[in-house]
């Protein structure tokens, strides 16, 4: 039996609660109810002003429509593309903040889970197709034009981000469906790129992700650290590029990264495997080394969510390789496949397990759910053994017999750690954590058995074992600031060289490598174990110890980071400077402070900036784990907060651990958040690449 909104009232709510609101519409009642959600922290003001709005184009819709869109556009808020109505109704304290312990019945109300445990999944969903302010997915793009909701089976959107799904699903399918032509001779080249396969030895999957990236115009490399995906996709840019040159037509290629961080290492990268590369040097140039910003490859416009390359303009170029993948959200996913010519390759590389994007979606994700299975096909399985010279039987992987898993055949994943061998206790506690097993993670941390993996326990917010952690690192390994603060008043060049003798870039590119070696990361902003209180708190004690002159807004050896593109300044978002005290250009004996930048290029460049220039910027002694994200530190100290908060997942723990090279360091204030934290998973709702699967199913 259908009910309606006053139905799901418990009776003694209502009357307590919702007693003054009987003169008003039902619709009335429930946004008031929201406004009281927004007030203890459950709903944004923004959802609620949405369904404000929404009220205003049908006032006479039914409220369970209006419940429905400010819980879809909660969970847009905190990642996911769509409401999966049977999810919410399964689990209802998922969609919604749980009300904070004790507060629950400090005054009558009726809670979300009391309304969510109430409705009737198919109720819901029939109410919601019914509504005008919904489309049918079944009706195609034309309909939902003027709807701001769409219904899809189960799952509702906003109406812009069922379109960002449809169009990378479309556009992956149509690419799915072309067969690039592979050269006759694929398997004498990668036995000339990789050598030949040797008796006994593990399967190179490097191997394998060149061959299937050859054969379409779409393919997914991904992998944990130092799994090889650069390697790969320089010995796949030489295959692909070797047979363009040789026919006289070289391909034009470029490489992309979400920030400007991931593009310079990513530059530095290629630069040193492209010159180790045994190929030709007419090949070889012909491999670009040079890593632009996924924003500055579209062309961004300042002030718009528009790009100047789009499907009416699309980016010359025949190969595109886009970087730490897992970080591109789904608008930006949509944007990029776009502006992609028909006949271009588009290759992914990204870690899978890694935090998903800062925005909606998890793109990368989605589209590896088959990668650690394989499920690749008879026919592909007995392609890739026959051009690689490799055999499958050994490998583990599920096979796909009835052709339930299209994108599946296009995506190979890198299993073998060449940073984190076996030996390797980041690595060991890296592969724990993202299987979900804090309790061996623990007892490695417990244990002390590696000499990479520390761990400190905090005796209460005021212990100082914190700051000669972050000052001095442990003993004779990993250092802390000091180090940089050290080498930065020692190395100094003579104060009477003009700005322009190369001696002062030298001696920041050495100060900006010396900060690289240790990096304090945070699972939050706010509060004393977040970025900013962290940030102020290690302000402090370098300038207690005498390693900074003054706290003020700028001073020598003060890090930043950028949180926003500059393109003026040729800056982007997650670049970090030093401030450096310089000789001015005109004066030499006068000094003035410049921020200190690499520049990306794979040369060692340096661009100093005035600090007056840069509007964007935080200091940077500690950064939150997804501002990490592109980048590697010699020694990462990771700092978690005394409390379960909802950002605290094994993906936040994996990410965090997985930025260090050399050294790990896990900072407690309080036991028990860690083994919680690894036993969380992010689950980010969306549709992508389902309808693929439904079609195939379909025969489609």
């Amino acid at each position: 039996m259908s009910r309606t909104f006053a139905d799901l009232l418990p009776t003694s709510l209502a009357a307590e609660s919702l007693a003054d609101l009987a003169p008003l519409s039902r619709a009335d009642d429930l946004l008031l109810l929201l406004t009281r959600w927004v007030e203890r922290g459950w709903l944004r003001a923004l959802d609620k002003a949405f369904v404000a709005f929404l009220h205003e184009l049908a006032p006479d819709d039914d409220p369970l429509v209006l419940l429905a869109a400010a819980l879809t556009s909660h969970q847009l808020g905190h990642g996911h593309v769509c409401l999966d109505l049977f999810e919410t109704l399964k689990e209802p304290d998922f969609a919604l903040s749980l009300p904070p312990e004790g507060d629950v019945h400090s005054e009558a109300m009726l809670l979300p889970s009391q309304l969510l445990e109430a409705l009737d999944g198919a109720h819901w969903c029939k109410v919601l197709a019914a509504s005008n302010l919904v489309a049918l997915a079944v009706d195609g793009r034309e309909a939902a034009q003027h709807r701001p909701l769409v219904l899809s089976g189960k799952r509702l959107y906003l109406r812009r981000y069922w379109a960002y799904e449809r169009r990378i699903d479309n556009a992956l399918r149509q690419r799915l469906a072309e067969h690039e032509t592979v050269p006759g001779d694929l398997a004498q080249r990668l036995t000339g790129l990789f050598g030949p396969v040797k008796p006994g030895a593990v399967i190179d999957w490097q191997k394998l992700a060149c061959a299937l990236a050859t054969r379409s115009a779409f393919s997914i490399v991904t992998g944990g650290p130092g799994t090889g995906k650069t390697t790969t996709v320089v010995r796949l840019l030489a295959l692909l590029q070797a047979p363009a040159v040789e026919a006289g037509k070289p391909l034009r290629i470029r490489l992309a990264a979400p920030t400007g961080k991931a593009a310079a290492r990513l530059t530095e990268s290629i630069s040193q495997q492209v010159r180790s590369l045994d190929v030709s040097e007419a090949i070889r140039e012909k491999i670009p080394s040079d890593v632009t910003t996924v924003h500055r490859l579209l062309g961004s416009r300042p002030g718009t969510r528009h790009f100047r390359h789009h499907a009416g303009n699309r980016l010359p170029l025949d190969v595109l390789v886009v970087d730490e993948a897992s970080m591109i959200d789904l608008e930006m996913m949509a944007n990029l496949l776009d502006a992609m010519p028909a006949q271009a390759r588009l290759i992914l590389l990204g870690d899978k397990d890694q935090l998903a994007s800062v925005e909606a979606g998890a793109v990368l994700g989605d589209l590896c759910r088959d990668a650690e299975a394989g499920w690749y096909s008879p026919l592909t399985r007995q392609w890739l053994e026959s051009v690689s010279g490799e055999s499958l039987d050994s490998s583990g992987l599920h096979e796909d017999t009835e052709g339930k898993h299209p994108l599946a055949q296009q995506v190979v994943m890198l299993r073998h750690s060449r940073r984190f061998g076996e030996g390797s206790g980041i690595g060991q506690l890296a592969r724990w954590v993202n299987q979900q097993q804090p309790e061996e993670a623990r007892k490695l941390l417990a244990v002390r058995s590696h000499d990479d993996v520390f761990s400190l326990s905090l005796k209460g917010e005021q212990d100082r074992a914190l700051e000669r952690l972050l000052l001095e690192g442990h003993g004779d390994g990993p250092q802390g600031y000091r180090h940089y603060l050290t080498l930065l008043r020692n190395e100094r060049p003579p104060l009477d060289c003009p700005l322009d003798d190369p001696r002062w870039a030298g001696w920041a590119r050495q100060v900006l490598h010396a900060f690289d070696t240790f990096q304090l990361l945070c699972a939050v902003r706010k509060g004393p174990w977040g970025v900013e209180g962290l940030n102020q708190r290690v302000t402090a004690a370098l300038l207690k110890a005498r390693l900074i002159d003054n706290d003020q807004q700028w001073y020598e050896g003060r890090p930043v980071l950028m949180t926003r593109n500059d393109y003026g300044l040729g800056l982007m978002n997650g670049d970090i400077g030093i401030a450096l005290r310089l000789p001015e250009r005109d004066n030499p004996a006068k000094h003035v402070l410049r921020v200190a930048f690499p520049r990306n290029d794979g040369q060692g460049g340096i661009r100093f900036v005035l600090p007056s220039r840069l509007n964007d910027v935080e200091t940077v002694y500690a950064m939150t784990v997804h501002k990490s994200q592109g980048s590697e530190f010699a020694h990462t100290a990771l700092i978690l907060p005394d409390a379960l908060n909802p950002v605290l997942t094994k993906e936040l723990i994996y990410t965090g651990i997985t930025r260090a090279k050399d050294w790990f360091t896990l900072i407690e204030p309080r036991n028990g958040v860690f083994e919680e934290a690894v036993r969380r998973k992010v689950k980010r709702l969306s549709g992508l690449m389902l309808e693929l699967e439904d079609a195939v199913e379909r025969g489609d």
